[in-house]
């Protein structure tokens, strides 16, 4: 987060960031187990019993873990799925948030999906 927060202050200052060991059940999809998720949060402020929250990034340990080579590794990986969720929060691109978004030092996108190539990194192709 230290490498986002001297641009992105402001903006990250509402996020909470949360860790589950592994996503619901129900989560995986055509494109597999999710390394993260966002949990909308509560702008209603009317209600005193009920205060508004931020969204909250949530990031799966397991996963994560599964999909990471070592340390170094992991440690790239959550750092771009923080920034994948974080840009959707604020609905931008990924590379708004981080400019050197999604590489490896390769200068290629780090997936292809079955839409076509993608930087996204959000979920383990093919498990699920």
């Amino acid at each position: 987060m230290a490498r986002l927060e001297p641009r992105w202050e402001a903006e990250l200052s509402d996020v909470e960031f949360a860790v589950q060991e592994v996503p619901d059940g129900d989560t995986a999809d055509e494109d597999g187990v999710p390394l993260a998720r966002i949990v909308r949060g509560s702008p209603d402020i009317s209600d005193p019993g009920n205060p508004a929250t931020g969204p909250r990034i949530v990031l799966f340990r397991q996963p994560l873990l599964a999909r990471a080579e070592d340390d170094d590794d992991l440690s790239e990986l959550v750092f771009d799925v923080v920034v994948e969720e974080f840009a959707e929060i604020l609905g931008v691109e990924p590379e708004i948030i981080d400019p050197g978004y999604g590489e490896l030092g390769l200068g290629f996108p780090l997936r292809v999906s079955a839409k076509g190539l993608s930087r996204r990194r959000s979920r383990v192709p093919g498990a699920g």
